[in-house]
C-alpha cells in the first residue's frame, strides 16, 4: 500500500471519530453553542471530503492490484462520509422531536462505535503492516552492510593471497638464477677438470718417455 494513501488514511480516520463525537454531543445542545458545534461539524466534513479525494486520486495512481482494494475502502469513507453530510442536514433542520432525536442519537451512537471500531482496526493494522515493512527495511539494510563487510574481508585476503604469489614468484625467479650461475660454474669446473686431466696425462707421458729414454742409454753403455 502506498504510504500516501495510509497517512490520508489515517487522517480521515482521526477526523471521523472527532465528527462521530461532535454530532453525538450537538444533539444535546441548544442556542449558539449547537450553531458553534455544527460550524465545526461542517468544516470537518469538508475536511473529510477533501482527504477523500485525495485519497482518490493516490489511489488511481497505483497499479491495479492495488489500486482495487484501495477503491473498496473509498467507497467505505464515501458512505461514511455521506452520513455525515445527512445527519448534518437532519441536524440542521431543527425539526426533529425529541422521539425521533432519542432513537437518532442511539442509532449515530451505535453506527460511531461500530464506524469507530472499524476505523481503529484498519488504523492498527495499516500500522501493523507499517512496521513490519520496517522491520524488514532494517534488516535488509543490516544484510546488506553484513555482505558489503564479507565482501571486502574476501577482496582484502585475495589481495594478500596475491602479494603471497608475487612473493613467491620472485623467490622462484631468483632459485632460476641461482641455478642457472650453479650450472654455469659446474660447467666451468667441469671444463677445467677435464684440461687438468689431459695437462697431467701428458705429463705423465713425458716423464714416462723420459724414464724410458735414460734406461734405454744407460743399458746400451
Amino acid at each position: 500500500m502506498s504510504r500516501v494513501f495510509e497517512g490520508y488514511e489515517r487522517q480521515y480516520c482521526e477526523l471521523s471519530a472527532v465528527l462521530s463525537k461532535k454530532s453525538t454531543s450537538a444533539l444535546a445542545l441548544d442556542g449558539e453553542q449547537k450553531k458553534q458545534k455544527l460550524s465545526e461539524i461542517k468544516s470537518g466534513v469538508e475536511d473529510a471530503e477533501t482527504l477523500i479525494k485525495k485519497m482518490d486520486l493516490e489511489a488511481r495512481s497505483l497499479p491495479p492490484n492495488v489500486k482495487s482494494s484501495l477503491l473498496v475502502k473509498l467507497r467505505e469513507y464515501k458512505s461514511d462520509l455521506n452520513n455525515f453530510k445527512s445527519e448534518l442536514k437532519r441536524i440542521t433542520s431543527g425539526n426533529l422531536n425529541v422521539a425521533a432525536r432519542d432513537e437518532l442519537l442511539e442509532a449515530g451512537l451505535a453506527d460511531t462505535m461500530t464506524a469507530s471500531a472499524d476505523q481503529r482496526s484498519r488504523l492498527m493494522m495499516s500500522t501493523d503492516r507499517l512496521g513490519r515493512t520496517t522491520d524488514r527495511i532494517r534488516d535488509s539494510r543490516k544484510t546488506m552492510l553484513e555482505t558489503e563487510e564479507l565482501g571486502v574481508s574476501i577482496l582484502q585476503d585475495l589481495h594478500g593471497q596475491r602479494q603471497s604469489l608475487l612473493r613467491a614468484h620472485e623467490t622462484l625467479h631468483g632459485v632460476d638464477d641461482n641455478v642457472g650461475k650453479s650450472k654455469k660454474i659446474l660447467t666451468a669446473m667441469t671444463r677445467r677438470m677435464n684440461r687438468n686431466k689431459w695437462t697431467i696425462g701428458a705429463i705423465i707421458t713425458v716423464l714416462v718417455l723420459a724414464i724410458i729414454l735414460i734406461l734405454y742409454f744407460k743399458l746400451t753403455r
